[in-house]
């Protein structure tokens, strides 16, 4: 007998804590021949709408969201973190479980003296009703 708690109904949160790519992404010329450094964190908010009963297709896949984000930053270069944040939180919410996703991008070495500068965006599915 299974007395794990049917999940059904109710919502999660899953996340991708930094994660670390090299990419060729900016404006400048030194940014546009050679890759550097950035961060990745995400989330995503989901409503399950199964029991997870323990099976991997019960749940969004965080593992399947970093392959989505390495595609999306392995297809070459773009002038603008926001233009891989767009993209990001599209692919996201092409899973129908997701409701919303929050997309944070830094680059990590693009300005002298910080740790870090870059953007976050939140999207939320658009329900119809």
């Amino acid at each position: 007998m299974n007395d794990r708690p049917n999940s059904k109904g109710t919502r999660m949160r899953v996340f991708v804590r930094d994660l670390t790519l090299d990419a060729v992404l900016g404006i400048h010329a030194h940014e546009k021949r050679a890759p550097q450094p950035i961060r990745i964190n995400l989330e995503l908010d989901v409503r399950l709408d199964r029991a997870i009963e323990d099976r991997y297709e019960n749940v969004v896949c965080y593992h399947e969201a970093v392959k989505r984000i390495e595609a999306i930053v392995a297809a070459g270069h773009v002038n603008l973190v926001e233009t891989w944040a767009e993209e990001i939180a599209a692919s996201m919410l092409a899973d129908p479980r997701v409701d919303a996703v929050k997309v944070r991008i830094e680059k990590l070495a693009a300005v002298a003296r910080t740790a870090s500068v870059g953007v976050e965006i939140e999207r939320r599915r658009e329900h119809q009703g």
